[in-house]
């Protein structure tokens, strides 16, 4: 297995100053960094609304995956970080939706609040991809 650290972005430019990457593959496993409900300008597309703001995370986590031959499927673990609980169990149709029959270990935590404005909910998650899978 290669210890190669490869930045993954699913082909969206990734300015050279930041300090971490959409998400990062080594070997199989695919580590995707804290991502929130942003379309490609950085603006929250579902202002108050946890539900869509999460398919949109999940939108972002399946373009990457599918990049290298995976989908939301092989997601084994997911973090949410939330500033409110209000409407928080929308999310568990969003996740069905894109985890199929997938049950990754999972954590929720409620925080004080989120870098980016507007944002409802911040999701981390770790895949292992199955099958043939592709180079980035």
């Amino acid at each position: 297995m290669s210890d190669t650290r490869t930045p993954l972005t699913a082909g969206k430019s990734w300015p050279a100053h930041y300090t971490y990457a959409p998400a990062l593959r080594v070997g199989n496993t695919i580590w995707f960094s804290g991502t929130t409900g942003t379309d490609d300008n950085g603006v929250i597309t579902a202002p108050g609304d946890i539900a869509e703001q999460t398919r949109q995370i999940f939108r972002k986590f399946e373009k990457i995956l599918n990049s290298v031959g995976g989908s939301c499927e092989d997601i084994v673990q997911t973090h949410d970080y939330v500033v409110t609980t209000e409407n928080y169990k929308d999310t568990a149709a969003v996740r069905r939706e894109f985890l199929k029959s997938a049950t990754p270990a999972s954590a929720g935590v409620i925080v004080a609040g989120l870098l980016r404005k507007d944002a409802l909910i911040e999701i981390s998650a770790v895949a292992v991809l199955r099958g043939p899978v592709y180079a980035p």
